[in-house]
């Protein structure tokens, strides 16, 4: 056979790299590395420094106060003050607030406010708040909670802030107290002594009876009142009167009041010729305590009091006893 004069040079191109282009690639590699953490540390640096610059800075905040601006026999509204200080130059806004009242680790009372503002930029600003307890809910939820005592609470706070650069932050906060858990007083119409008895005007004192069954004192104000006579409503007052109800203990008011018993026909004329009637009496007293000014409700229906005469209104002597 014969050989071709002319053969083709065939070149294999191999995929396998040599040392030396092995080793310049590498160099390049690292030095591709090296840019990039160069533009990274650039990057943080600068950031850094505008940061610095412009003063951005994580707020902060405090429980700076608790107020208890009504609180009755049904229940207690608080108002908790939040001091939030924002460093920054520009406004922060308030993305959540979480709240809650916790007893002994039992939980009272909890909520969200939402959107719940903004902070201005380099300012300090109080948020205010708003908390209710009711009374019924608590006594349904905890049935050891007895109406009267006196219970300590912990309020908790979660503020969820967007702050530029930091992001979404959450600054937890609590504060502690007491708080009670009010018994409205129990009264008695121990009896009804008239000192002046005719049938155009009576003038009476109501000796009451009150017993204070919660576990601090309270500081008697002013009182309003009404009192029925078996059916008859025979009128009341509004009356400031000051002296203190101790408490868990039992004490004695004497409360003045006139009538005229023609107005209210025969029937009330007949009581008040006996010895003793039905009567019913319903009011508030106004008292100061630890925790505040209350208004607590007093009331009784279907009780029986005496009905006592001075001996010139033809009453016996025994009548003008243990005035």
């Amino acid at each position: 056979m014969a050989s071709d004069e002319n053969p083709r040079l065939v070149e294999i191109v191999s995929r396998e790299k040599g040392p030396e282009k092995e080793e310049k690639e590498e160099k390049d590699g690292k030095e591709d590395e090296g840019f990039l953490e160069k533009v990274k540390d650039f990057i943080s640096d600068v950031g850094e420094k505008i940061e610095n610059a412009i003063g951005f800075g994580k707020p902060t905040a405090d429980v700076s106060g608790i107020h208890v601006p009504h609180i009755s026999h049904h229940k207690a509204e608080f108002v908790v003050d939040v001091l939030v200080k924002n460093p920054n130059p520009v406004p922060i806004p308030l993305i959540d607030i979480n709240y809650s009242i916790e007893s002994d680790e039992r939980k009272l009372v909890s909520g969200l406010i939402p959107d719940a503002g903004t902070i201005h930029g380099h300012s300090s600003e109080t948020v205010k708040i708003p908390v209710s307890l009711i009374y019924d809910d608590i006594r349904e939820t905890y049935h050891e909670i007895r109406t009267g005592s006196v219970i300590p609470y912990t309020i908790k706070v979660d503020l969820i802030i967007d702050v530029p650069v930091f992001g979404r932050i959450t600054i937890p906060l609590q504060k502690s107290g007491e708080i009670p858990i009010p018994h409205k007083p129990d009264i008695d119409l121990e009896k009804i002594k008239f000192q002046k008895f005719s049938w155009e005007q009576t003038v009476a004192t109501l000796h009451l009876k009150i017993e204070n069954k919660n576990d601090f004192d309270l500081g008697l104000k002013d009182l309003d009142y009404e009192v029925w006579l078996g059916e008859v409503n025979i009128g009341g007052a509004d009356l400031e009167k000051s002296g203190n109800l101790p408490k868990n203990e039992i004490s004695h008011i004497n409360l003045p009041i006139t009538f005229r018993p023609k107005e209210f026909g025969s029937a009330l004329w007949d009581m008040i010729r006996g010895r003793g009637t039905g009567y019913s009496m319903k009011g508030n007293i106004n008292v100061d305590t630890p925790f505040g000014e209350m208004k607590l409700p007093i009331s009784k229906e279907g009780g029986t009091t005496c009905l006592k005469k001075h001996k010139r209104d033809g009453g016996s002597d025994d009548d003008d006893d243990d005035d």
